[in-house]
This record gives C-alpha cells, sequence and structure tokens, in this order.
C-alpha cells in the first residue's frame, strides 16, 4: 500500500477501534518508523473535593484498566496495521491533560558525531542529565523540537509542498 496522509491513517485506525474506547476524535502521528494512536479517556468521576493525589491515582487507576482491558484487541489491530503500513503501532492515552504511552518504538538512528559533539553529549551524561550518549542526544532531539516547534512545523510544511511537486512531475524511468 503507497504512503497515506495522517488524516487518512487517522480514518483508517478511527474506523478499526471500537466507538466506546475515547471521547472525540484520535490523535495519530507518524514517521518512517511507527505510527503513535492516541485517544482521550473519560474523566474519571472524583469525589467532590479530591486532592490532587487522589485525582492522579484514579486517572492512573483509569489507564491501567484501559490498557488491561483493551490489550488482546489493540494488539490485533497493530498487528493488522503493521501489516498493511510498514510501521510499528504504538498506543497511548490523554486523560487529565496528561498524555500516556504504552511501548513506543526506541528506532536507533546511525550518525557520525564529531569530537565537539560527542563532548556536549558527554556533558550531559557525566552531569547526570542523561545516563548515556543516546539518551542525551534524544533529550537534545526533544529540546530542539519543544523550543522550535513553529520553525519544525514551517519545515514540514514545506517538505509537504516538494512532495506535491514531485508527485506531479515526471516519474523516473518513463521515456517519452
Amino acid at each position: 500500500m503507497g504512503e497515506m496522509s495522517t488524516d487518512e491513517l487517522r480514518g483508517w485506525f478511527a474506523g478499526r477501534i471500537p466507538d466506546d474506547w475515547f471521547t472525540g476524535s484520535l490523535d495519530v502521528t507518524a514517521d518512517r518508523d511507527e505510527i503513535l494512536v492516541v485517544g482521550e479517556l473519560a474523566e474519571v468521576k472524583a469525589a467532590k473535593g479530591a486532592s490532587e493525589a487522589e485525582t492522579a491515582a484514579a486517572n492512573e487507576s483509569r489507564v491501567d484498566g484501559f490498557r488491561e482491558d483493551t490489550r488482546a484487541a489493540r494488539m490485533h489491530i497493530a498487528e493488522e496495521a503493521q501489516r498493511r503500513f510498514d510501521r510499528h503501532v504504538s498506543w497511548g492515552v490523554k486523560i487529565g491533560g496528561e498524555t500516556v504511552t504504552f511501548t513506543t518504538a526506541a528506532v536507533p538512528v546511525m550518525t557520525r558525531l564529531r569530537m565537539r559533539e560527542r563532548g556536549v553529549l558527554d556533558t550531559l551524561v557525566d552531569a547526570g542529565v542523561a545516563r548515556s550518549r543516546s539518551e542525551a542526544l534524544a533529550w537534545c532531539v526533544k529540546l530542539v523540537g519543544d523550543n522550535e516547534g513553529a520553525w519544525i512545523e514551517q519545515l514540514r510544511g514545506a517538505l509537504g509542498t516538494v512532495r506535491e511537486a514531485r508527485s506531479a512531475g515526471p516519474k523516473a524511468g518513463r521515456h517519452n
């Protein structure tokens, strides 16, 4: 199957996921390796005047229950999607303003770093910010994503325009 847009992926998952699992629409994000499907769980009806600790425990319990109760069905949907889209499928939920993900893919990325870049990662490890160079690099990437989100979205939009232009142009291997 060809490359699907995020809207098409969201539609496919919306069609496969039982209506009673989530409130509202799904949040589906994807890259070359993974599709992350996140749905919002119904708020827990906590006691009037419940403490933050009680609300947090109730939300955690709701997430744990959802994860256990839906495990077999989620695995079945994920296996079907993995065959269809050739990508790992991960799941998550939103509740009480928090997002909890289940077993997201940690994909190794090959890179060659110069001494200066390795020094930055080693400083983060030595300072206890990260346990390894790999974790330090992931932390750096997250920091750029969080602080330069608008710029990253602008780049993604520009890449979408490039893909459209490529698909409208001549196809490789065609000789007229």
